[in-house]
């Protein structure tokens, strides 16, 4: 590098559309037919209201890459798969891998498009198990949800990851319902090099403890033992905030950080970080611009408040 080149990014708010044959190819054979099955097919109404998906599927309609998984119906849509696109195209209409650039799915294109980028390592979240999991936290057969998720980290890690020399770096999923299975799903990982957990940014609006319960201990006493950096996307907790239900998809996204800025506030009084002290966060898509007016207002809380605000001591 010469001493104007610019330095190369380390990106972690990067994304990665599952390759049609990810759980037929990693999902033991006894959960196959009972795991997510990938379907082309017509895709009718798509929109996005009060912060909610309404969609169908239409013979008729244009072709679409699917997962259907229980009673789930998980389009592809090219809004997510928008790198090539022109903005204006960036709409909510289907799509299928093979209008997609293959980077999105195919590891070593992903390479090629990180080259082009100037990208030297790349942390992708997830898109049909959602960003921290959802997916199969919702799934009604819990069976098969655990070993969906240990089928898309063998994936992440061998597949995606395997041959990237490092430059793709593996995030994991956890099972949110069962905090014993998610501290030995963290443990498994760590064993072959993870270093990298998803995680919700309020998990109570996923209908789990929230992190001021001690619930989550054992959860974070192993992030913290094994070096695994809890990593909280935009969208985590399945919901954004809005002023108001009908108002259009442009406030939610104006407003994302609003999630992440919560949670920095839940974990800076809940204790978490004084209880694991070496514990890393890592936000992404949250944007920063907001953080020292948060800490200035959390110092403020603290200096007038404490008394009686419940400031964790």
């Amino acid at each position: 590098m010469t001493d104007t080149e610019l330095p190369r990014i380390v990106s972690v708010d990067d994304h990665v559309i599952e390759p049609a044959h990810l759980f037929s190819t990693w999902l033991p054979a006894k959960y196959r037919e009972r795991g997510p099955q990938p379907l082309t097919a017509g895709i009718g109404e798509l929109a996005y209201t009060g912060g909610k998906y309404v969609i169908t599927m239409d013979p008729d309609g244009p072709p679409t890459d699917w997962w259907i998984y229980e009673d789930l119906k998980f389009p592809y849509k090219r809004n997510i798969a928008a790198v090539g696109f022109d903005r204006d195209d960036m709409t909510l209409e289907g799509i299928t891998r093979a209008e997609m650039r293959p980077g999105c799915w195919d590891p070593a294109e992903r390479l090629k498009d990180m080259d082009l980028n100037h990208v030297e390592a790349s942390l992708c979240f997830p898109t049909f198990p959602r960003f921290c999991g959802q997916t199969f936290a919702e799934a009604h057969d819990k069976e098969v949800a655990l070993a969906c998720v240990r089928a898309y980290n063998d994936w992440m890690v061998e597949e995606w990851c395997g041959d990237s020399g490092g430059r793709l770096i593996p995030l994991c999923i956890i099972p949110l319902w069962d905090i014993d299975l998610a501290v030995a799903e963290i443990k498994r990982n760590a064993a072959r090099g993870v270093r990298a957990v998803t995680f919700s940014e309020i998990p109570t609006y996923l209908g789990l403890p929230s992190i001021h319960t001690g619930y989550w201990d054992p959860f974070f006493a192993v992030c913290q033992e094994t070096g695994t950096v809890v990593n909280m996307h935009i969208g985590s907790s399945s919901q954004m905030p809005a002023a108001s239900p009908d108002a259009p998809p442009a406030v939610q996204a104006s407003l994302s950080f609003n999630n992440a800025m919560a949670s920095m506030m839940d974990f800076l009084f809940s204790g978490v970080l004084v209880k694991f002290p070496t514990l890393k966060l890592a936000y992404s898509e949250g944007q920063m611009g907001w953080i020292p007016y948060a800490l200035e207002r959390a110092d403020d809380v603290w200096e007038e408040h404490r008394a009686w605000a419940g400031c964790a001591i």
